[in-house]
């Protein structure tokens, strides 16, 4: 089974104001209200007491057995409890006595049963886009094998899901997908070769022990964004929430965990602003997450002065700081893409390879970006043993992301076809200027001294995403407890489209639309392309 549910281990109870600072958002007025999640997982107990007042049976589907009801398949070691505890931690009831409280209480909260049985492209793809005009955000804690070798991520008809989320899910303003990051650390596995949480469309979230550790599962990648409070040592709290057959556990793990409070925090934020779009959201989480007390050697400042990290993204998700900014926020302008081929011959890697290139980030064209959001480090290489490369990207303010850290157990000689590594780090930043790829052969000479090895960058492509004019609000937020005065954004920024709400558009008829784009995709000629190419 090429996926694999994130079980390991998550997050902790709040102590000693070690929290995500949600009571100050409850103290605003946000509950989650009108809010609708759905956690796309292996069912949820849609009777259990603490969550069956929030159920939404229009957010839920089995796309597993093909019906309407989600319940999960109960077993003698009740291997299907995943879904259920993770949407305690988004919706569970408040004040009645059961279990705990979720994030976003007054939300709505659905599931969809597709990790029960075969997980294929279509069953990817039809949970993913299901009743999009209805559900806001979509909780994920699952992916390709975390076993520090595998590089994988969503076929054809997921990629469309993904698209078609973001850009008409939510009356055109764009589904939010949350994914937990992975749990592959023990085997050194890294995030940026996870195509779900390395994906721009997705908001990934990481875990910090309670006391503000690394936790040993934690897989460090430039694509996460943020982090919530998840399980670490054997002292250290983990995370209460509902449970199977009715129950409740003290013990939910894993970065599982954390990815559905973040979408209970994302929940309050939507309350606080219903127009907000996709990437609204994630500059929401960018300007109001905080190192805080967040222990890892890898801190950096980059280049617009934001402090930022490989372990936890921009910090912990602050509940208060974003639901506060959330109100008055004023959405982004369209996003541009700008595509430039830095690299269309072969290049020897050698030992260490160095690529720099001057851009102009596509200036005097429709598609130029002057405020970064994403960049992409698109590549295709050959290598005799995959494992061994380190590849980093530093911007033209100095910012510089690990693309891909050595993985030990990563022995393929498979190399890269067309690969879209993704940083975040760079966020606001102006992308014109010189752009440098390093590739490392991180086992030194011994490696690169085989005769009968291949080692060559054939393309890179650098892909870059944001605005055309910076479209911030005003600065981040500096403290957990002091919020700035914010200023307009330029008229540009502003969100001017009306989108109405959709019908309820059901799991067949999204499926047979994905089905048509498969099948267009599969009849065109096949033109194989070897690049690197970075995308702004």
């Amino acid at each position: 089974d090429r996926k694999t549910i994130r079980k390991k281990c998550i997050t902790c109870k709040f102590l000693n104001r070690r929290d995500l600072n949600v009571k100050e958002a409850w103290k605003q007025g946000f509950t989650g209200q009108g809010v609708v999640v759905s956690i796309l997982d292996d069912g949820i107990e849609k009777n259990h007491p603490d969550l069956i007042q929030n159920y939404d049976p229009d957010a839920s589907y089995d796309v597993n057995d093909g019906d309407p009801d989600p319940q999960p398949r109960y077993t003698q070691l009740n291997d299907n409890r995943h879904g259920t505890r993770c949407a305690g931690e988004v919706a569970a009831v408040a004040n009645n006595g059961i279990c705990g409280v979720g994030v976003a209480y007054n939300a709505k909260i659905g599931g969809v049963r597709m990790l029960d049985g075969e997980v294929t492209d279509v069953v990817e793809a039809q949970s993913l886009s299901l009743n999009p005009h209805h559900i806001d955000i979509y909780s994920a804690s699952w992916g390709p094998e975390d076993d520090g070798k595998t590089v994988d991520g969503p076929a054809k008809l997921a990629k469309e899901a993904f698209l078609r989320g973001v850009m008409e899910g939510r009356g055109g303003r764009g589904s939010i997908f949350v994914w937990a990051s992975g749990n592959g650390g023990r085997e050194k596995d890294s995030c940026n070769c996870d195509g779900y949480t390395n994906s721009i469309y997705t908001l990934s979230i990481s875990s910090s022990t309670q006391n503000g550790n690394v936790p040993w599962y934690s897989e460090a990648c430039s694509s996460t964004l943020a982090t919530t409070y998840s399980s670490g040592g054997l002292n250290e709290k983990q995370i209460v929430t509902t449970d199977l057959r009715q129950k409740c556990t003290d013990s939910h793990t894993g970065t599982s965990a954390s990815a559905p409070l973040a979408a209970g925090i994302i929940a309050l934020a939507l309350e606080a602003n219903k127009n907000l779009t996709w990437r609204d959201m994630q500059h929401l989480v960018v300007r109001t997450s905080n190192p805080a007390h967040l222990t890892t050697n890898d801190w950096k400042t980059n280049g617009v002065g934001r402090r930022v990290s490989h372990s936890y993204g921009y910090g912990l998700l602050d509940a208060g700081a974003i639901v506060a900014l959330a109100k008055n926020w004023m959405n982004v302008g369209p996003q541009r893409k700008c595509v430039l081929s830095l690299v269309s011959e072969p290049r020897n890697i050698g030992s260490h390879l160095v690529i720099n290139k001057s851009v102009d980030a596509c200036a005097g064209t429709d598609t130029f970006v002057s405020s970064l959001e994403h960049a992409q480090a698109q590549l295709t290489l050959s290598y005799n043993r995959r494992g061994n490369l380190a590849i980093y990207l530093i911007s033209p303010q100095g910012t510089r992301s690990t693309l891909l850290a050595p993985r030990p157990h990563d022995i393929s000689s498979d190399g890269f076809n067309d690969w879209a590594f993704m940083t975040t780090h760079s966020w606001d930043e102006d992308p014109r200027g010189e752009w440098s790829l390093e590739i490392e052969n991180m086992a030194g000479i011994s490696d690169y001294g085989n005769s009968s090895s291949i080692h060559f960058a054939f393309f890179f492509v650098l892909l870059t995403y944001g605005a055309g004019d910076s479209c911030s609000t005003g600065p981040s937020f500096s403290s957990l407890s002091h919020y700035h005065t914010l200023q307009p954004p330029p008229e540009h920024c502003k969100y001017k489209g009306n989108p109405s709400q959709s019908p309820f558009i059901s799991p067949a008829q999204t499926l047979t639309q994905l089905l048509y784009v498969w099948i267009e995709w599969t009849i065109r000629p096949v033109h194989y392309l070897v690049h690197f190419s970075l995308l702004l």
